[in-house]
């Protein structure tokens, strides 16, 4: 049987034998914490894709894109992307009470990075890779990879 790439929650659920959750039901908060991990992984793939280097560059690289200020900048431009459904996601990632706040970006640019994370949480628990991949792949490379 062929499993299905694009549930990799569920896979990984059904091999650990772990109990799946509705993405709605959890806090934004909680959808924001795995989409922050989704972006990390997106962008440190691009960053190998573009060359070998060491580590300690490879870090720099990644740090200089997934960071508050620069998600804020792709949310700004994927909005007018999202369904309504996404539309609602993002807002209520963006409106959490979250009681940390960013080392080097401002409050509002803080929070719609969250509603970003969020949306990508989301997106990501429900199994929907495929999306995730047409709104973040094509505004990477407008964000320049140096080492």
């Amino acid at each position: 049987m062929e499993k299905d790439i694009n549930n990799l929650p569920g896979l990984i659920c059904e091999e650990y034998s772990l109990k799946t959750h509705d993405p709605s039901s959890l806090s934004p908060l909680t959808l924001a914490f795995i989409g922050d991990t989704i972006f990390d992984l997106i962008v440190r793939t691009r960053v190998i894709e573009c060359g070998n280097a060491p580590v300690r560059k490879l870090h720099h690289t990644a740090s200089s894109l997934v960071n508050a200020g620069t998600q804020a900048e792709i949310a700004k431009k994927l909005l007018p992307l999202f369904t309504a459904e996404e539309t609602d996601i993002f807002k209520r990632g963006r409106n959490a009470k979250s009681y940390t706040t960013a080392k080097n970006a401002n409050i509002n640019d803080y929070r719609i990075a969250t509603g970003l994370e969020a949306l990508l949480g989301w997106l990501y628990l429900k199994g929907r890779m495929s999306r995730i991949y047409e709104l973040i792949l094509p505004v990477l490379p407008d964000y320049e990879v140096r080492y």
